[in-house]
């Protein structure tokens, strides 16, 4: 089971009632956290989220509502007591910032490990368990939403493993995959294996025009979380000289994307109620909610 967490919904500085868009991916026993805005570790912390466990934390891109809060955040990691290393993605160029922000963080006991992605085509990698896709949005710098995939083995079909009288200490090497051998003879995982089950997807873009990009990291998603920073189709000029979404556009991409459940965040500070804007969402895509601080949801395997 994955469980997903909005950490906080806002967009450009956080207000009393809204802490700035991030967003926390546990599986495991481990997490992702993707971006690290101003107060993300007191959303963290009313969530009552382990933050020893956020593994890695996946950057969408430089601007201070996006990773002001990383020096806070990895201190207080390493006041409780980590000392295994925690990587930070994030898209070319952003070592330099992330490092001067680390500067305030004096000494850590674990090791902050910094890797640069592409930031011109898609880039494919793995991590807590997850396949990783990272592609370019069209932003003011650069800027990387994510796919996060979690692929899932084919179940173990134990009446098929004793109808073929394998004994119950081999189940397991079939299950990992591996062929066993008793006696004479020699069974494969595709004997006792079930089909391919379909793997769990999510995906996360924020501040971006819309590109052709999202609809490929977003085809089949399981849980779409896409930027709204602004509710009705007036404001799409507002959207476009700033590089932002408006409903609408988000909307029309969970549509083409056919994603099964999608949740708006990352709300302009003057949008005060974005609920009142969600028709502008779902009159062309229907399973859609406004996200608000600390709302979860657990994503099962088929």
């Amino acid at each position: 089971m994955i469980d997903v967490t909005l950490i906080g919904t806002g967009g450009m500085m956080p207000l009393p009632g809204r802490f700035l868009a991030s967003c926390l991916i546990e599986y495991n026993g481990k997490s992702i956290l993707i971006d690290c805005g101003e107060g993300t570790q007191i959303s963290l912390q009313k969530g009552k989220f382990s933050m020893c466990k956020i593994e890695t934390i996946l950057v969408t891109h430089c601007h201070a509502d996006h990773v002001s809060g990383l020096p806070g955040l990895l201190l207080t990691i390493g006041n409780q007591g980590r000392t295994e290393p925690l990587y930070i993605i994030a898209p070319r160029g952003s070592t330099k910032y992330i490092n001067s922000l680390l500067i305030v963080c004096g000494y850590l006991p674990y090791e902050v490990r910094i890797a640069e992605l592409h930031d011109t085509k898609p880039q494919e990698f793995e991590q807590t368990g997850f396949k990783i896709c990272s592609i370019p949005l069209k932003h003011h710098i650069n800027c990387l939403g994510y796919s996060m995939e979690l692929y899932l083995k084919p179940r173990f079909l134990p009446e098929k493993a004793k109808a073929l009288n394998i004994p119950v200490n081999y189940w397991k090497q079939l299950h990992s995959g591996n062929s066993v051998k008793v006696d004479d003879t020699v069974f494969t995982p595709d004997m006792v294996l079930g089909d391919t089950r379909k793997p769990i997807k999510i995906s996360y873009v924020t501040d971006t025009r819309p590109v052709k990009n999202i609809q490929s990291i977003a085809r089949n998603s399981d849980l779409f979380i896409c930027e709204g920073m602004y509710g009705e189709d007036e404001q799409k000029q507002n959207a476009m000289e700033k590089m932002h979404m408006v409903f609408s556009e988000a909307a029309t991409i969970a549509k083409e994307a056919e994603a099964s459940e999608m949740w708006l965040t990352h709300f302009s500070p003057s949008m005060a109620k974005p609920e009142q804007f969600i028709n502008y969402a779902s009159d062309i895509f229907p399973n859609v909610k406004i996200g608000k601080d600390l709302m979860k949801t657990t994503l099962k395997p088929d």
